[in-house]
């Protein structure tokens, strides 16, 4: 996340720093599937999403206004989306509302524009449910999950032909986070949440004053 944020602040949105920026966030999904899974209060879980989600967006569209004209909402409020989505799946008792509950999920975080958009929300189902249904079946989870990501990428692939190579890349960095994913060994690590959570606006807020000062500097 780090480095795709870097790349954007001061290299530009297709550097060799965004192509390793493409792996946080199927890692970002993955986490927070299980943080919903061994919470011991879901709604507590949510709250918290939701309240650093709102402390990130002003650092957040401070660090886009550096080299973006539009502005949308940050990861966390994808991450949240995420965690109503599986908790909705999981009230409904019919599993076919509990799918159509889930799209519409998907479509209120296209609507609003969070981060990573309806993708980032259905990256998030699809591993909560090959987790709750499928856990052995890792290999059809990967299939899945290359399957969207194609699907993500092919309409900037098609659409914008000079660029192809790069969504092309985009799409093949992706994939990689699978590998890491693929790996966990099911065991908590160091308790060390606040820290990441923290280290979200922190580093967006650092990042907008140096491109502030650098510019400054070149005029």
């Amino acid at each position: 996340m780090l480095c795709d944020h870097t790349g954007d602040a001061f290299i530009g949105h297709f550097s060799y720093l965004n192509l390793i920026g493409r792996i946080a966030f199927p890692i970002f999904a993955f986490q927070v599937v299980q943080g919903y899974i061994h919470t011991h209060n879901v709604r507590k879980y949510a709250l918290r999403l939701f309240i650093f989600a709102f402390i990130s967006q002003i650092p957040f569209m401070l660090f886009l206004s550096t080299f973006y004209d539009s502005y949308y909402l940050n990861i966390f409020f994808t991450l949240f989306l995420g965690v109503i989505c599986l908790y909705g799946f999981d009230k409904i008792k019919n599993k076919y509302l509990g799918v159509l509950f889930a799209i519409l999920i998907c479509a209120i975080g296209h609507f609003i524009q969070v981060d990573y958009g309806a993708y980032g929300i259905a990256v998030i189902f699809l591993f909560y449910i090959f987790n709750k249904f499928w856990p052995n079946k890792k290999f059809l989870m990967c299939l899945a999950f290359i399957f969207i990501t194609v699907l993500k990428y092919l309409p900037s692939i098609i659409s914008y032909p000079s660029l192809y190579i790069y969504y092309i890349g985009y799409m093949l960095f992706t994939c990689i986070s699978l590998i890491p994913i693929c790996m966990y060994n099911g065991k908590k690590g160091p308790k060390v949440k606040y820290l990441f959570y923290a280290f979200y606006p922190m580093h967006l807020l650092i990042l907008y004053f140096l491109q502030a000062h650098f510019a400054l500097q070149i005029m």
